[in-house]
């Protein structure tokens, strides 16, 4: 946390983009969302292996558009993922300086994580939150052996569930979110995952830290689920798209562009977005 920051100039602003990464840039094959006749879809670029099998996608048009963006701006991938899940992607364009991992958890700095930012994450949960050793109790006891699949702790800092959606109780996660509320945690629901992760566990206190660092003077981001809705807020400028926890519920804010794009487009959409935003000479492109 005591990096020197890089301050930008009235001559050469800096521009921060901050982006959630799965089903917001890049999607599995289930999530893409390809609906026009086979002939006409996108060329794909696979971005994530795993298991020796590809796993998730970008279309070559966002690929080359992100590549443009890692140029051009501060590009920072900003994911709940666990450091050695976020390793897994391969991103097109030049590696990013920084990337934050565990939805606020680690700053990694060229691909280490910062040992003060974690430690100061590590404190502030610490201080205001049920401890995870009684959450995860809570999620073992209340989950059902008949549409719980996995349970999981990533990087000792928050807990998930992959679940069987179909046989998943409807009102559960409701239920589930009142009771960590009250804890200081927060609960999500994307996919098959259940996520519970502590309130201080923040996308966008992570997401101000590198601002402060890198001097960023225009702070951009875009994000789908609930986990991204602090980030999304605290941006000067953001997107979300037409798909995802945030359109299911109907979130909204000010400074939140909301786009009809749903799918792989969508992941093209924002990056146009982002580029337009970054510099206003794009704007008619």
């Amino acid at each position: 946390m005591k990096e020197a920051p890089v301050h930008g100039t009235p001559d050469a602003p800096v521009t921060l983009v901050a982006s959630d990464l799965d089903r917001t840039l890049i999607y599995s094959a289930g999530s893409l969302q390809l609906t026009m006749p086979d002939e006409q879809a996108p060329r794909l670029l696979c971005v994530e292996v795993y298991g020796h099998a590809p796993l998730c996608y970008m279309t070559e048009t966002a690929a080359a558009l992100l590549d443009e963006l890692a140029r051009t701006t501060v590009f920072v991938p900003t994911t709940t993922r666990t450091r050695e899940q976020y390793g897994r992607i391969h991103l097109p364009g030049p590696a990013p300086r920084y990337a934050i991992c565990a939805n606020g958890g680690h700053i990694l700095v060229d691909g280490v994580s910062d040992p003060g930012w974690h430690d100061h994450v590590l404190r502030r949960i610490a201080g205001e939150c049920a401890s995870l050793a009684e959450v995860r109790a809570h999620l073992q006891a209340a989950a059902d052996p008949a549409w719980l699949l996995k349970e999981r702790v990533a990087e000792d800092l928050f807990a998930y569930l992959v679940v069987d959606r179909a046989a998943l109780p409807e009102g559960w996660v409701k239920e589930l979110a009142a009771w960590a509320d009250v804890k200081g945690w927060t609960v999500s629901l994307q996919g098959r995952k259940i996520y519970a992760v502590p309130k201080p566990l923040t996308k966008s206190a992570a997401m101000h830290e590198v601002a402060r660092r890198c001097g960023a003077t225009l702070t951009l981001a875009a994000g789908d689920s609930l986990l991204d809705a602090d980030l999304l807020l605290a941006a000067d400028r953001a997107w979300r798209p037409g798909h995802g926890e945030l359109a299911d519920c109907g979130w909204g804010a000010p400074n939140t562009e909301v786009l009809r794009e749903r799918g792989g487009a969508a992941g093209e959409e924002i990056l146009r977005r982002f580029l337009r935003a970054a510099d206003p000479r794009r704007a008619g492109r």
